[in-house]
């Protein structure tokens, strides 16, 4: 990842982000394991004041702690934390579902001011159900957050939108460990209804939309409650 050719800062400073939050989701970078600035900068081949600042900036999405002795560590979350994150994006997503499908008739027309945005969102749905089924973390994790931020368009709301994607990365974060620990038994544990809340969406059937968003919410809170009953450790940190 050099710094040369047309390849600026700030371009710099996003793809170390983008790098690091990936090493984040897929697991490979775990709470606890501190690092520096010096070790990220020599690791990628490049200057310290990208590295820095990129890692600032995955501070501010909440996916890393710093201190100002001992250099940065990846959160550490708690099963309490993801419940209410589950919780939170659940309040946010069900008012502005409330608002697109409250019954004034403005439904047909938001949805069919974004039928192309949907197109796009839909072949994301395939492919991150597909992905879920199979147990594929790794592309899952990808084409999930793709699709709940292309489906964000249909909100139209900017800060809603940053606001829910920072939750689903913060989620992610904390829920990898534990699903790459449950071997065959992660399928079980994977949300695949993106298809249906598409299909839902597209069908302009409020009803429908709901009931795909409450089971996506319930389940996550029964996985949360699972590992609240079990109390297990933090996997691979004793």
């Amino acid at each position: 990842m050099g710094a040369s050719g047309g390849v600026t800062r700030s371009t710099l400073r996003q793809q170390i982000a983008d790098a690091l939050r990936d090493e984040v989701l897929a697991g490979r970078l775990q709470p606890r394991v501190e690092f520096t600035v010096k070790q990220i900068a020599e690791q990628y081949g490049v200057s310290a004041t990208p590295v820095r600042e990129a890692l600032f900036d995955l501070s501010a999405q909440g996916l890393l702690e710093s201190d100002q002795h001992r250099g940065f560590r990846v959160r550490e979350f708690s099963v309490a934390d993801y419940r209410s994150m589950v919780e939170a994006r659940a309040l946010v997503i069900d008012g502005v579902f409330r608002v697109i499908f409250d019954g004034t008739g403005s439904a047909p027309a938001v949805i069919g001011a974004h039928r192309a945005a949907l197109v796009s969102v839909r072949r994301r749905a395939e492919e991150a159900a597909r992905a879920a089924r199979c147990g594929d973390l790794d592309i899952l994790i990808g084409y999930d957050l793709r699709f709940w931020r292309e489906l964000g368009t249909v909100i139209g709301n900017t800060y809603i939108n940053e606001f829910l994607q920072r939750l689903r990365m913060q989620a992610w974060a904390f829920a990898v460990p534990y699903l790459r620990g449950d071997g065959d038994e992660v399928r079980d544990w994977l949300w695949n209804g993106h298809q249906e809340l598409v299909e839902a969406i597209e069908a302009v059937d409020g009803p429908a939309v709901r009931a795909v968003l409450d089971a996506y919410y319930a389940h996550g809170l029964k996985w949360a409650d699972r590992l609240a009953a079990g109390d297990p450790p933090h996997p691979g940190l004793g």
